[in-house]
């Protein structure tokens, strides 16, 4: 990878197991949230102490550093070349969550494959020697007391640490990392495990002999995933019954043939990528896929349907956020459309609950991982009973958003079985499009960090593309009278804002009432998906020669009012242009912008387009919207 990633991807599998090295040189081992998740590698050759991964304490300075000689990241794997005078290192993280299989896609096994090579021409003794501390099973450390055992498993040399006092599914939040279940640390074959000291914390390791290669393990059971309106639900690994030590023998034994299959995965992603757009492109891709994945949890629930809750991450830690669900879709829509309908099934469950009385769709089901209805705008500490301000929720948004949703899923699958018992739900969704979308209300979008805006013109294109789907969903469903209806609604109001929202120089405004000023229209790419014409070509070419314009070295603003952007609706954005040569001038510059990046965090989606500096956010599945351009196929 040509690309100096932010932060160097581990171990990733959920938003609870999650390890990142901090910087390149892979100094310091953190969980998204940038809290320690303290780990070390050491290699010893001939009885000679090297390190490779993880922070060193003061006495341990006197340990030499291999030189860090590669890093390469793609879709699942992270490998890590190092050297020193005597052997080259290999270190190959693979966190195998392909996105076209559920149960691997859940299975919270991480391999971490090393090999050595000489490089003196002498025979060496070698040894490799991970640990991990309690800071990957305790909230925070010295918050609560974390314990080790070594563990019987057949072919498998293994210890595990939890916190002695399991607080399983007790509270919900952002900045917090899990405090239950356990952690283990395993060698295929023969190997050297016990409880250890790593920087001043309890802490567990495991050693073994590097014969050629070896194979460690690191895997969490997490005993029960998500509460979910009052029940406690597993990983959806476990649906029929396996157990942690099953699913970790069964990882040793297929290892190379499902590494073959993330390779296969990430070299058919990365020439698709390349050829809609360039390596740049390909690369924003690579770096994406573990983190939106990582981003979810695969639950079933007690009707076995498949719940995939998203958190999220540093935003305000909602589950189940149905403008967080709208940007990553792209990913799921190519991939598994599985995944997305998971994504939505919490979202209709709130919604048609007694608890839900607004006539428009909400914005989340709860706070990750407690999914229990929402919490956005909404107050519950009176009587038990909800109270939503309706001032802060996002009605015309979450209401187009669900709508285009389900007919993207219409569309993939050529099917509409999904949508069929949420007809009315989405019909009354539909009118509230008609009645408030042409020329919405002072109301929040999704980009609510911007704070309210009236007229909000990408938010009516919003709605325009609501009704579109809509009428799209009714033309499957055999309505086509009253998909015809609606589909003349969604042109008379594209025509209404090709008339009112035209700048001088072919652009279209932030706001009806605001001459001169620009936004992304990203919201517009479903007409060009969906090839429903609703706005003309001179529509597309205003904007991509307006956003030339207003491009800076590292993308172009949202909108007029500030020089941050987000990463999802710059894609997006993109994908409007008819040129590669147009879509890859702002796909570089995403591309920038992670590579120059000071604050080091992973992928953040929020920053300034002068400077490439984080604005907010890190970690957020909306990466999955990064995939938009391969959706033209």
């Amino acid at each position: 990878m040509k690309m100096r990633p932010p932060t160097t991807p581990l171990i990733n599998i959920d938003p609870y197991f999650s390890v990142w090295a901090e910087k390149s040189v892979l100094q310091n081992t953190i969980h998204w949230t940038g809290y320690p998740n303290s780990m070390s590698g050491r290699v010893f050759v001939d009885g000679k102490e090297y390190h490779f991964l993880g922070l060193k304490t003061a006495a341990e300075n006197t340990v030499p550093d291999m030189e860090i000689e590669n890093v390469e990241v793609d879709a699942f794997s992270t490998i890590i070349t190092c050297t020193c005078d005597e052997i080259r290192l290999t270190v190959h993280f693979t966190s195998p969550v392909l996105v076209d299989d559920l149960y691997y896609a859940s299975r919270p096994v991480v391999y971490c494959k090393v090999s050595v090579e000489n490089l003196d021409g002498r025979e060496h003794t070698v040894s490799v020697k991970f640990t991990a501390s309690e800071e990957l099973v305790l909230n925070v450390k010295g918050e609560g007391r974390a314990l080790a055992d070594k563990t019987e498993i057949p072919g498998i040399t293994a210890i595990r640490m939890g916190n002695g006092n399991q607080k399983i599914l007790t509270r919900a939040g952002d900045d917090l990392r899990i405090e239950w279940g356990y952690l283990y640390l395993c060698v295929k074959g023969e190997a050297k495990v016990n409880h250890t000291v790593l920087n001043n914390l309890y802490a567990i390791s495991a050693e073994a002999e590097v014969h050629g290669d070896a194979l460690f393990l690191f895997a969490y059971d997490d005993i029960d995933s998500i509460r979910y309106f009052g029940e406690h639900l597993k990983a959806y690994w476990k649906k029929d019954g396996k157990t942690i030590e099953e699913a970790i023998v069964e990882a040793a034994d297929e290892y190379d043939t499902l590494l073959a299959r993330c390779n296969a995965f990430s070299d058919k992603l990365r020439a698709d990528a390349t050829e809609k757009g360039s390596e740049k492109y390909a690369e924003l891709l690579m770096l994406a896929v573990r983190q939106v994945m990582a981003g979810h949890k695969l639950v079933v629930d007690k009707n076995g349907n498949n719940l995939y809750i998203s958190k999220e991450c540093f935003s305000n830690g909602c589950a189940a956020t149905v403008d967080v669900t709208y940007p990553s879709s792209p990913l799921f829509l190519l991939y598994n459309t599985e995944l997305l309908k998971g994504l939505m099934r919490p979202v209709m469950y709130y919604a048609e609950s007694e608890e839900w009385t607004p006539d428009f769709a909400p914005h989340d089901a709860g706070t990750y991982p407690l999914v229990e209805g929402q919490v956005y705008g909404v107050d519950r500490l009176r009587d038990g009973k909800p109270i939503i301000y309706t001032e802060y929720q996002m009605p015309v948004e979450e209401c187009g958003n669900m709508i285009i949703l389900f007919a993207a899923i219409c569309d993939a699958d050529n099917d509409t079985s999904f949508v069929k018992p949420y007809v009315d739900t989405l019909r009354k969704w539909s009118r509230y499009l008609i009645e408030y979308g042409l020329d919405p209300e002072n109301q929040l979008c999704t980009d609510d960090f911007a704070g309210h805006l009236a007229h909000n013109v990408n938010l009516s294109i919003k709605a325009i593309m609501g009704i579109a789907g809509w009428s799209r969903i009714l033309s499957r469903l055999g309505e086509t009278e009253e998909a015809e209806k609606m589909m003349e609604t969604a042109r008379s109001y594209a025509a209404y804002l090709m008339e009112k929202a035209a700048n001088d120089d072919g652009s279209f405004r932030l706001a009806y009432n605001k001459p001169g000023t620009f936004s992304l229209k990203y919201n517009s790419v479903w007409d060009k998906l969906w090839q429903t014409n609703l706005f003309t070509d001179a529509f597309f070419r205003g904007e991509i020669e307006r956003y030339k314009k207003e491009i800076l070295p590292y993308g172009v603003p949202l909108d007029s009012r500030d020089k941050y952007t987000k990463s999802d609706w710059l894609i997006w954005a993109a994908s409007l242009a008819e040129s590669k040569e147009d879509f890859n001038q702002l796909a570089d510059s995403l591309w920038a912008a992670y590579n120059t990046m000071r604050t080091r965090v992973p992928m953040t989606d929020w920053y300034y387009c002068d400077t490439s500096e984080m604005r907010g956010f890190r970690h957020r599945t909306v990466q999955g919207g990064l995939f938009m351009k391969l959706m033209f196929r």
